[in-house]
Order: C-alpha cells, then structure tokens, then sequence
C-alpha cells in the first residue's frame, strides 16, 4: 500500500487534486468529510462541542451550526484549539479505519489522505509521500473573495488561521502549482500518478527477487 499526504492552503486546489486521484483509482480519505462525520448529530463529538461552546453551537434542527462555530474559531486561536481537541483525535482514529478497510480490499492501494491541516496537526512524517498543492495566500484570498463571495477579513482570517506557505512547501515531498488553470493542476496530478506507478512497479520488482 502507498500512503500518500495530500494538502494545501484553502482555495490552493487542493480539492480538484484530490478528486483527480479518486478519478484514477486512488483510495481518497478526505478528513474534511471525516470532521463532519465527527460531530454528526447523536455523536458524542457533537456532545463535546456543544459542552465546550454552547447550545449557541447548534442549528434549529440539533445539528452543528457551522457557521455559527465557524465565527467563533477562526477569530480565537484559543477556541479553535479547542475545538481542534476535540475532533482531531475522531478523524484520526475514522482515517486509520478507512485505511485499513482499502488495505483489506487491495494490499497494493493507493490511499490519499486529504488532509487541509497536514502541517498544523504534525502529520508530514507518517506518509511514503507529501504532495503540496500551492499558491500564493494573497491570490487565495483573491478567490475566496471572488469564487466563494466570502468578505476580505473573513477570507483573511481563514487563510492566517492555516500554515504559512512557506512552512507546507518545508514539508512537501512534491509541490504542484494550483496558480494556474483547472486542467493545468489535472496534468499536474496525471504526471504524478504515472510517477507514482512506475515507483510501485519498481518496489514490486525489486521485492520479488
């Protein structure tokens, strides 16, 4: 199995890379997914919210109001701390298990694990490879506020509240350029693969002897 960390700044395209792989038979564990999955209503990550910032914490229907919490963390490093307490250690311990279910399945998967916070939670050092999509923070800011209508100090504040640029590109194993087009960073992530597949072939070969 070939373990691969997949992260970059909000708006860096990330997300496109990520599904690129998916697309191509990679096995992909978006945390994301999983730290929604963490604090689903009737889950006893939810109830820990709740018992650390509130019932204002909640929506009218019971569930998490994101955006509600959403205001609170990303203007208090304290807060998210926090919160971050809370919901790292469940989209770990669901990551292992979505692993471990691929591993089952097929010895010789590629999982992906999509990791937004890889820097931040001290990941880098447990995947074969590290694959960074960058771009600048001012031009991600540039797309929060023009793509996602996000205001300037909101788009500010969530990317200050990620790693700075240079402290993901400190820890990639591969770097690919979310600057430009869609298709550019899609040829990016294809030429990847094709690398990717040729180290497998040669482990494999190698193995066997």
């Amino acid at each position: 199995m070939q373990r691969i960390g997949l992260t970059g700044g909000i708006a860096a395209g990330k997300s496109v890379a990520a599904r690129r792989f998916d697309e191509l038979g990679a096995v992909v564990v978006d945390a994301d997914v999983l730290a929604r999955d963490a604090v689903a209503p009737g889950t006893a990550g939810l109830e820990d919210v709740v018992a650390e910032f509130g019932p204002g914490a909640l929506d009218a229907a019971g569930g998490l109001d994101r955006a509600a919490l959403g205001a609170i963390v990303f203007a208090d490093a304290g807060a998210r701390a926090r919160l971050d307490a809370i919901v790292h250690p469940v989209v770990r311990r669901l990551a292992a298990e979505r692993e471990a279910a691929a591993a089952a399945l097929d010895a010789g998967a590629v999982v992906v694990h999509d990791i937004p916070l890889l820097v931040e939670t001290g990941q880098a050092d447990g995947f074969h490879v590290v694959v960074v999509v960058h771009a600048p923070a001012v031009l991600r800011v540039e797309r929060l506020v023009r793509l996602r209508g996000m205001s300037r100090p909101d788009a500010e504040a969530r990317v200050a509240a990620q790693a700075r640029d240079e402290e993901r590109l400190a820890v990639a194993d591969v770097v690919l350029d979310g600057t430009g087009s869609e298709a550019d960073l899609l040829l990016q992530v294809d030429d990847l693969w094709a690398r990717l597949a040729v180290e497998r072939a040669d482990e494999r070969a190698a193995d066997a002897r």
